[in-house]
């Protein structure tokens, strides 16, 4: 192939393979950079920084609505969390539940329907009835001050109520004051990290209202895939090849964690981890991070729903709409 490439991906223990040269991609001189936050990536990624990087699906679908939609997605998906453990509350509310979201006013971390975001929101709706239109919504930085995101596009839908945090406001102290009621977040509260008891989860047990919401749908959150630009794409195996490295990469770490379990994981600091591991490996299995299109069609196809849904999205897109036609049979 021969051709020279910049990507830019965060360093994943998934993706460190490709940042030290155990594991290449095939026929390409590829570039590997990173940032301190994934979210320099993103903006660096529509300021034409890079050839491939990887992209929240947010901010990748908002571009689908520009007149000359400049990407197309890998079904590489670098980065997923479940996000019920996402929604915070000021403990003095008198939120208990979901239902009690309706008529409050809710923080969201950076841009209305960030990628964490998207999925409880979703899911409140599904699930609980819950919608959008049923809140008060406050844009702004966890933990510290965030400007608005100019750089994307940042559609909000009519007949939801939305505003920026005022400059200096931060949602965590917003939160914890009282200011507003809930937060949707990617960043942990302070207020939470250090143990104050004026903010805690919607969802306390939220690891087993977590595991029970992967047994019931199969949907292991995605929040980023890996773009490529269109004139890339048309370049006949340089998808493949590029899909090829970063699943190699991922099965390195996959594979080490499979072979460690024989020696209780020793290389691993944090305490009792074999046995999350097994109880891991017992409800995700031995690929627990897939990349691909059909494993993750369900979870995808869901993402485009909610996008849709919450009115991000002009039309209700699809994996065929978005994803290199060379690699829909992955």
């Amino acid at each position: 192939m021969g051709t020279e490439l910049s990507i830019g991906v965060y360093t994943y223990e998934h993706t460190e393979a490709l940042f030290d040269g155990r594991v290449t991609v095939d026929g390409v001189d590829a570039v590997f950079e990173t940032a301190p936050l994934v979210s320099d990536i993103f903006r660096r990624t529509v300021e034409g920084h890079y050839d491939l990087a990887e992209f929240g699906l947010t901010y990748f679908l908002r571009t689908f609505d520009l007149d000359d939609a400049p990407f197309l997605a890998l079904p590489i998906l670098p980065n997923r969390n479940f996000r019920h453990s996402a929604i915070f509350v000021n403990t003095a509310g008198g939120i208990e539940k979901p239902r009690d979201l309706v008529g409050r006013t809710v923080g969201e971390f950076t841009l209305y329907g960030h990628d964490a975001g998207i999925w409880p929101k979703g899911i409140l709706a599904d699930e609980y009835g819950v919608t959008p239109d049923q809140c008060r919504w406050v844009i702004g930085g966890t933990n510290h001050p965030v400007p608005a995101c100019d750089w994307i596009p940042r559609p909000v839908p009519d007949g939801v109520d939305v505003r920026q945090a005022e400059d200096g406001q931060t949602l965590g102290a917003m939160l914890e004051s009282g200011e507003i009621d809930a937060l949707i977040s990617i960043d942990v509260p302070r207020a939470v990290l250090d143990g104050s008891p004026k903010v805690a989860r919607l969802f306390p047990d939220y690891e087993a209202v977590e595991r029970d919401y992967y047994r019931r749908t199969g949907i292991f959150p995605p929040m980023h895939i890996v773009a490529i630009r269109r004139e890339l794409a048309r370049r006949r195996g340089l998808a493949r090849a590029v899909y090829d490295a970063f699943t190699e990469a991922k099965a390195l770490a996959e594979r080490k964690y499979l072979v460690d379990a024989a020696k209780q994981h020793m290389s691993v600091i944090t305490p009792w981890f074999s046995a999350l591991f097994e109880e891991n490996r017992r409800l995700l299995g031995d690929d627990w991070w897939p990349y691909g299109v059909a494993a993750n069609r369900k979870a995808i196809d869901t993402f485009l729903r909610y996008h849709h849904e919450q009115g991000l999205s002009k039309h209700r897109l699809t994996c065929e709409d978005i994803f290199v036609p060379e690699l829909l049979d992955t």
